[in-house]
């Protein structure tokens, strides 16, 4: 659906599918639910998100052209598709291992190439498709940067190609998080100039790059790393990097001077995802994989807390409830970046919702999932007027 003059949908990740015909139920069951409560007469727009197994299944026999004859006796479209997650997202130990395979294997390249061919035929083209993806890999892993850039330019001269044959604007958003191979504006600034210094050195075309790659940049995610979101954007696009898609997401937020807050974040302590630890004391940031290693670290003698000012934790919270006191959230990123639209709707022209955490949020910050998404999606609209 349209939020101005931007696309507007919610990440289908939200939902446990990983076959095909899982995810396709819970399109025409959850998805349209959402849909009778908040597109009115609208064509609504599905986030799409399809594992490595539901990508090829799609891709087998005709399940293409129902899935499309689906859509339009639905009025619903896809603009998007999120290829983060390639196996498994719920109930089970996901953490690193979404990362897996990262950039550096032909099986995340496949996988993408195969979502972009999907996406080239579901999109319309006056909205053109993009696909989200990891920030090239996990930092613990120690990737070759070299065999990153080699996938990805591979990646680049595939969807340059669609988006040539079908005449419509096709584009992949590398998305940084903290701990990925790049998480920060700096640091994605920096991977990009190792990219195009890659391409000169091989004497290739940087064009593909530059029209068909760049950021998909996440509210949360910028906000755990204590940036600036006017700043972040604008140093973002003043380097000439594409943002193909926002995602409106919230992270949480505490006091760590606080033993009320330092003992209320246990809560969050879940066995399904990372939640990177960040705290800043106003001139420098410390990280931690996940919150058992902060707790870990708070036992440790030599572990001092007098300087930090706040911390914040990779869990996406909803949109529209903040969480109990003494917790907050990061809130205000997701604002500063609608506002940020406002002022300059040309810098990207995909917006996805993103609270994927639904399953494993404390009970108090629960409610049946159509309301939750309809509660989100009314907190970005509020946000328009």
């Amino acid at each position: 659906m349209k939020f101005n003059c931007h696309h507007l949908a919610y990440c289908t990740n939200i939902h446990p599918a990983e076959s095909w015909g899982e995810t396709f139920e819970v399109l025409k069951t959850d998805v349209l639910a959402v849909r009778d409560r908040v597109a009115g007469d609208q064509p609504f727009a599905i986030g799409l998100r399809l594992s490595a197994q539901a990508a090829l299944e799609l891709l087998e026999t005709n399940n293409l052209d129902v899935f499309e004859d689906w859509l339009t006796s639905e009025n619903c479209y896809v603009f998007t598709i999120n290829g983060f997650p390639y196996g498994a997202f719920h109930g089970t130990r996901v953490k690193e291992n979404v990362y897996k395979p990262d950039w550096t294997q032909q099986a995340r390249l496949r996988y993408t190439e195969q979502l972009f061919t999907i996406i080239a035929r579901l999109c319309p083209t006056d909205s053109g498709g993009s696909v989200s993806t990891l920030p090239g890999s996990f930092k613990e892993f120690e990737a070759d940067e070299k065999l990153i850039f080699e996938n990805l330019y591979s990646c680049a001269l595939t969807i340059a190609s669609l988006s040539k044959e079908t005449g419509k604007d096709l584009h992949l958003g590398l998305e940084p998080e903290p701990l990925g191979h790049f998480e920060n504006t700096e640091e994605t600034l920096a991977f990009f100039e190792r990219f195009s210094a890659w391409c000169t050195g091989k004497d290739l075309d940087p064009a593909p790059i530059k029209k068909h790659l760049g950021i998909n940049y996440d509210t949360c995610h910028f906000a755990l790393e204590f940036e600036d979101c006017h700043e972040s954007l604008k140093a973002l696009t003043d380097a000439g990097l594409r943002i193909s898609k926002i995602h409106l997401s919230n992270a949480l937020s505490f006091d760590p001077q606080n033993p009320e807050a330092r003992e209320a974040i246990r809560q969050f302590d879940e066995p399904t995802y990372l939640h990177q630890v960040l705290l800043n004391d106003g001139a420098n940031i410390s990280r931690f994989r996940d919150l058992p290693e902060f707790f870990t670290a708070l036992q440790t003698e030599n572990f001092a807390l007098q300087t930090q000012t706040e911390g914040r934790i990779h869990f996406h919270v909803p949109l529209y409830s903040e969480p109990l006191a003494p917790l907050s959230s990061t809130l205000d990123h997701a604002e500063a970046a609608l506002s940020y639209l406002r002022d300059h709707p040309e810098t990207c022209p995909h917006l996805e919702i993103e609270t994927y955490t639904w399953g494993v949020l404390p009970y108090h910050l629960q409610k049946p999932l159509t309301d939750q998404i309809s509660a989100e999606y009314e907190w970005v609209q509020s946000q328009g007027k």
